[in-house]
């Protein structure tokens, strides 16, 4: 893993790379594990209606299999606290959801700590000029008025691919307004890395259905 990255490969060769996002409680971890997910990512944002305190959570968090990647979400970390985070023994890799300067991006991975920048995509210009994050892990997700991540809606996907073609040396997943009725086309159209998902396999915010996460999942690696 390079240094500011945050994948290890997926389970089964070249297939697309899952994440789970929004996890809440270890039975919703356990069932996305069960069908397949890469990857789990817990929201340490206190806004978020997902939020967990990550020190309540550790110990379940901890006893999770080894080969799942588990994320820990922020949004606009201070340096000690993203350094506290990444250095907790069940946290592998943290995701940079606010507006985090490329600065504060440069000495994550100068200090050696796996990281995710994700990015709001509303036209095709917000991603022309992006800075370098130090990263080689992109997220490209939806803004929904004033919120960023876990709105449920999809943003214009014809956008991706001519980043995708432009930047590839970068990893780049796929977020927004993901479920198991769109996540095929959207996987057809950009061609990710991986997929990232929250809304759409929920009941209700924070609480997973494992039927849809098996769907999202089955979908998502359809060939």
């Amino acid at each position: 893993m390079k240094s500011g990255g945050m994948f290890g490969k997926p389970r089964s060769g070249d297939q697309v790379w899952v994440k789970i996002c929004g996890i809440t409680n270890e039975t919703d971890a356990l069932a996305a594990i069960e069908a397949g997910a890469d990857a789990l990512g817990f929201n340490l944002v206190r806004q978020s209606k997902r939020y967990i305190e990550i020190e309540k959570s550790a110990t379940w968090i901890d006893n999770l299999p080894t080969k799942t990647c588990k994320v820990a979400v922020m949004a606009d970390p201070n340096w000690e606290d993203a350094c506290r985070i990444s250095y907790l023994p069940f946290i592998d890799a943290l995701q940079l959801h606010g507006n985090e300067s490329p600065e504060f991006c440069r000495r994550l991975a100068e200090a050696g700590i796996p990281f995710a920048k994700a990015v709001p995509v509303t036209a095709s210009k917000s991603l022309a000029d992006l800075p370098n994050y130090f990263t080689d892990t992109m997220i490209l997700d939806s803004r929904v008025g004033g919120a960023f991540g876990g709105t449920g809606k999809p943003f214009p996907w014809k956008f991706a691919p001519e980043f995708l073609r432009h930047h590839p040396g970068i990893t780049v997943i796929l977020a927004g307004g993901l479920n198991p009725e769109n996540v095929a086309e959207a996987v057809s159209v950009v061609r990710p890395r991986g997929v990232d998902v929250t809304t759409g396999v929920e009941v209700s915010p924070g609480k997973k259905n494992a039927s849809l996460i098996r769907a999202f999942i089955e979908a998502a690696r359809r060939p």
